[in-house]
């Protein structure tokens, strides 16, 4: 119960800490609340006061705090600037392309890592150089050049996958694989590693003494105990992707919180913005309580700590 209740109260402090951030980045953000709303329409001292009493802008800073918090309690994430609707329903009707995305490029790049690193783990030194040599370059060159390359031989030369939208599963490859590559990157080295040092490890020697292959050694053994430290380096990359994702949507012209990012930016439309950082927070704490309980499932000795 102690357990459980200090990850509530992480939980809670991360999330407010989000709100709190939001809202004074928009305190500070350069610019006039009330000059944003007017847009192209008539400015007089009449029309603004009543901007600011509709919107509560004539309300001491702190007033506004508190009741930004309340509506936050109540599910409540405002009204766009630009747009005139609850930001809630845009993120709503944008979150579904987003989270295809992550989870698939998720797969993609824990699913090249496994493989690239099962088959490197032990083996000779040129093989793992070659990979490991290939792994570097996933996680050095960013994501949109990687997109803008795929791109240009995948869709344009060869003609396989569409070159934008999301009308179908094929369209969902090149970006998963334009997320996925760096994950498998950094993932893949981290596997590898942890299955080279599990493989000299005082079981891994008795089990080949019993007659285990190396197969069924990595599949019912070391994989597991390489397993832990590839989890939480998962979860870190994981949650970058909401923000590789802006990227990745905008160049292969997907729907998603990426181009409700960029509009939003682009408009000043700071409701919109806010409410992205806190799913950001909120994104983080799912990941991390998700990977509390995989630590658990993977080592027994931490279900008793």
């Amino acid at each position: 119960m102690k357990a459980v209740l200090v990850r509530l109260a992480g939980a809670v402090g991360v999330m407010w800490a989000a709100a709190t951030a939001s809202w004074l980045a928009l305190l500070v953000a350069p610019g006039d609340v009330t000059t944003i709303l007017l847009g192209d329409g008539a400015d007089t001292p009449e029309i603004r006061a009543a901007i600011a009493r509709e919107w509560g802008l004539d309300q001491p800073e702190i007033v506004q705090y508190l009741s930004y918090l309340a509506r936050l309690l109540q599910g409540d994430l405002g009204r766009s600037y630009t747009l005139q609707q609850g930001v809630g329903d845009l993120l709503a009707g944008q979150l579904g392309p987003t989270v295809e995305l992550m989870l698939a490029a998720t797969a993609t790049g824990i699913v090249l890592a496994l493989l690239l690193a099962v088959a490197t783990a032990g083996r000779g030194r040129w093989l793992r150089g070659a990979v490991s040599g290939v792994q570097l370059a996933w996680v050095s060159v960013p994501p949109f050049l990687v997109g803008i390359l795929l791109l240009f031989v995948f869709s344009f030369t060869l003609g396989w996958f569409p070159v934008s939208g999301a009308r179908d599963t094929s369209a969902l490859v090149l970006p998963a694989l334009t997320l996925g590559l760096p994950i498998a990157g950094s993932l893949g080295q981290v596997l590898r590693e942890g299955l080279e040092r599990a493989q000299e490890q005082p079981f891994a020697v008795t089990a080949r003494a019993r007659g285990l292959t190396e197969s069924a050694l990595v599949v019912r053994h070391t994989l597991r105990h390489a397993s832990l430290p590839a989890v939480t380096l998962a979860g870190m990359l994981t949650g970058s992707l909401l923000s590789g994702a802006i990227i990745t949507e905008s160049l292969y012209g997907r729907p998603g919180l990426g181009q409700l990012t960029l509009t939003a930016v682009t408009g000043q439309d700071l409701p919109v913005m806010m409410a992205i950082v806190i799913l950001a927070a909120a994104l983080y704490v799912l990941i991390s309580t998700v990977l509390d309980l995989l630590y658990r499932v993977i080592d027994p000795r931490l279900r008793s700590a």
